[in-house]
């Protein structure tokens, strides 16, 4: 039987999905191209706090700790775990074996009325770079690459090294796809 989340245990709070999208365009109106950063800064700061609160999920369930899960059974507690915490459903894949990958078509941080031009999960991206890379036990880096606030049918989120997520960001900077950018990665 799934465990709920003790939020007030966990150092969390309940955000409506209305909340978050008005604040990321406040935050956007106000402070322009700023906001991205200022969205994934704070995303990133509660990482460490939102691993714990998976950590004691997983316990509470008699699972261990995530370290302890194989990679299928951590794939769907993960994606138990971001459900159950109001974020919206995940799918764990790879691309070409050089990028992991999450997708949702129902993200919460995604507003498809938005209409952006541009991915805006901001804060998400942050929190998954924390989030992953305590499960990788070294940096990572995330960038989204579909979104549904921008009219996309989901949000995607690639995860990998810096260097490679550098990589893919150059190339799609210069007008190459990010399937095209991850292909070239060896």
């Amino acid at each position: 039987m799934p465990q709920s989340i003790d939020l007030a245990r966990n150092q969390m709070v309940a955000l409506t999905r209305g909340s978050l999208a008005a604040l990321r365009a406040a935050l956007v109106r106000d402070a322009g191209l700023a906001a991205a950063s200022y969205l994934q800064e704070a995303g990133y700061a509660g990482g460490e706090q939102l691993f714990a609160s998976f950590t004691s999920w997983l316990e509470a369930q008699g699972l261990g700790s995530p370290e302890d899960l194989d990679v299928p059974t951590f794939e769907q507690r993960a994606t138990e775990y971001f459900r159950d915490a109001g974020w919206g459903s995940l799918t764990i894949g790879t691309l070409r074996d050089a990028v992991a990958t999450l997708d949702t078509a129902d993200w919460a941080e995604a507003d498809p009325q938005a209409n952006l031009d541009h991915p805006g999960c901001y804060l998400t991206t942050g929190m998954f770079a924390d989030f992953f890379g305590r499960i990788a036990d070294h940096p990572l880096a995330v960038l989204e690459v579909e979104c549904r606030s921008a009219g996309a049918s989901r949000c995607r989120f690639l995860i990998g090294n810096a260097e490679v997520m550098g990589h893919v960001y150059d190339e799609m900077g210069a007008g190459t796809s990010y399937e095209t950018a991850v292909e070239a990665v060896e």
